[in-house]
């Protein structure tokens, strides 16, 4: 006889939330959902989800608490709010934040978990959108081993690869790491392209040209077609994310004492498509960072 799943909570039913919760309740889990926006929940309620009141509603009736929220002030809010998670929080629970937030407050939030006998795993994923429907994400963890033994049938229907990089907040600053590279790798894209394309040649043809070779990458079959056909519909994920992720990136670096040149120079370029109202937008947008730049004697 096969053991019997844990009951499961989930807060944070965006674009990640969503699909991370249907692929639990298409494995056979008991879930229990709360959203800011209670419609967002609803479609998940149609496919067997128990819509609850408020985030401690969600802690008084699951073993394993999922968080998947914007930042940091959000995890935060839904730890200290009136009906909040820490007031109904009870020995032996653990919460799993899959939210990309700053390493620090996590050790912090964990801190105020164990207080209450409960435990705390972040665990922000990379593979976005496609990769959550897909169940292929790459989870990076900060935990305990014991604790992340405990979500081995949880990260299974999610994730094609579960990495351990250390104790609590180390999964964030694993993912800081992840998303300085995609955010470098999106500029540099961005600026290839627009150059070859100013160059004359079909740049539709170069994510095909590069496949396979070292400067192949997912950004660059992500990102380069729709960059080459102006396609910034019905984004995945945004400007707004990878600016905020860099802004972590600025601010562990200065606890750390380290320099950090080019995510510097990525937030800046990022900032300047935030000025344009571009913040909410697809990164294959940053290529119009470089069609908009004057070329020299070209407005002489």
């Amino acid at each position: 006889m096969s053991e019997a799943l844990p009951s499961l909570g989930f807060i944070g039913l965006g674009l990640m939330g969503q699909p991370i919760c249907k692929r639990l309740l298409d494995a056979g889990f008991q879930l229990n959902i709360w959203n800011r926006t209670p419609a967002k929940a609803e479609k998940l309620a149609t496919y067997g989800a128990q819509q609850v009141s408020s985030p401690a509603e969600v802690v008084k009736s699951s073993e394993i608490i999922g968080l998947c929220v914007t930042d940091t002030a959000s995890v935060q809010h839904l730890l200290n709010q009136p009906d909040g998670l820490l007031e109904a929080l009870q020995p032996g629970q653990l919460i799993v934040d899959f939210s990309s937030i700053a390493p620090l407050a996590t050790r912090q939030f964990a801190e105020e978990a164990r207080k209450r006998g409960a435990d705390w795993v972040d665990a922000p994923v990379s593979g976005g959108v496609q990769g959550a429907k897909l169940g292929q994400l790459a989870i990076m963890c900060g935990g305990s081993s014991s604790s992340l033994d405990r979500l081995q049938g949880v990260f299974s229907p999610l994730a094609r690869q579960v990495t351990r990089v250390g104790e609590v907040g180390s999964g964030q600053v694993a993912k800081i790491g992840n998303q300085m590279l995609v955010s470098c790798n999106a500029l540099v894209i961005a600026e290839m392209l627009a150059l070859a394309e100013a160059s004359g040649i079909e740049v539709e043809q170069l994510p095909a040209a590069f496949a396979g070779g070292f400067a192949d990458s997912l950004p660059l079959q992500i990102l380069a077609p729709r960059m080459a056909a102006k396609d910034y519909a019905n984004p995945k994920w945004t400007v707004k994310t990878l600016l905020k992720d860099l802004q972590l990136a600025a601010d562990l670096a200065r606890q750390n004492n380290q320099a950090t040149p080019m995510s510097h120079l990525a937030a800046q370029l990022m900032q300047m498509q935030a000025t344009q109202g571009r913040l909410e937008e697809d990164p294959a947008t940053l290529v119009e960072l470089y069609r908009q730049t004057p070329q020299p004697g070209k407005n002489k």
